[in-house]
């Protein structure tokens, strides 16, 4: 009988898009819960911490686009000059660089002689791929795609951000503070929680990691707004 396949889902694929998505998520509920719990410990009126969590949402989702797509874009280009660089080795020094990959299959526990056998079998493959793999560490699963992450980390951000916003526009004007706080905490151990299950971790972990660092800003920002609004 012949074995059937075997067939595996591996919760690393999912690193490129989880990480913009958890990233702009969180920072979308930190920051503008933040932005609103400061406005209103400093005892402006509604419509000035609405106006402040809007705009927060708005500026944070550009922002967000912005950072991700730059900072992607920026290791996008140094795996092409990378890969570039590489080929004109290949071009250049091909036995060296056949040699080359076989000393990094030693390394990784295969004997000279069939390390030297898979070396040719893959160079005649793709030469490059495998260098690409084997020696630059680039594969599909890391490979930098710009957009993807910009519109991931604005999107999640601007869904993360929406949270304490609602929150905001639906407590009674004497109770924004501590409802968008509860709010907030809530929503982050949820996110940590889902985050981490997407990810393989423990979800106690990812839940309490997040949520101690969203009430931690809050904290700060609801101390500041407070003593800016007595001074003022």
């Amino acid at each position: 009988m012949a074995p059937s396949a075997h067939a595996e889902s591996h919760l690393v694929h999912r690193i490129g898009w989880l990480r913009a998505a958890v990233l702009g998520a969180n920072d979308g509920i930190v920051s503008t819960a933040s932005l609103i719990v400061g406005v209103a410990a400093a005892a402006t009126g509604r419509s000035d911490v609405l106006l402040a969590g809007v705009a927060g949402l708005v500026a944070g989702a550009m922002s967000m686009a912005a950072g991700e797509y730059v900072s992607v874009s920026s290791q996008s280009d140094t795996e092409r000059a990378d890969l570039a660089r590489e080929q004109h080795e290949l071009n250049v020094n091909p036995d060296a660089e056949l040699a080359e990959l076989a000393a990094i299959y030693v390394e990784r526990g295969l004997d000279p002689e069939l390390a030297q056998k898979v070396a040719v079998q893959l160079t005649k493959r793709d030469a490059l791929a495998a260098h690409a793999r084997d020696e630059l560490g680039m594969n599909e699963t890391t490979e930098a795609r710009p957009v993807q992450a910009a519109f991931t980390s604005a999107a999640t951000f601007s869904v993360g951000a929406a949270m304490p916003l609602i929150a905001a526009l639906l407590a009674p004007q004497s109770l924004i503070v501590p409802i968008v706080s509860i709010t907030t905490l809530f929503v982050l151990a949820v996110l940590g929680a889902l985050g981490a299950r997407t990810g393989g971790a423990s979800l106690s972990k990812g839940a309490l990691r997040v949520t101690f660092w969203g009430a931690l800003a809050m904290a700060i920002t609801a101390g500041i707004g407070a003593l800016v609004g007595t001074a003022v």
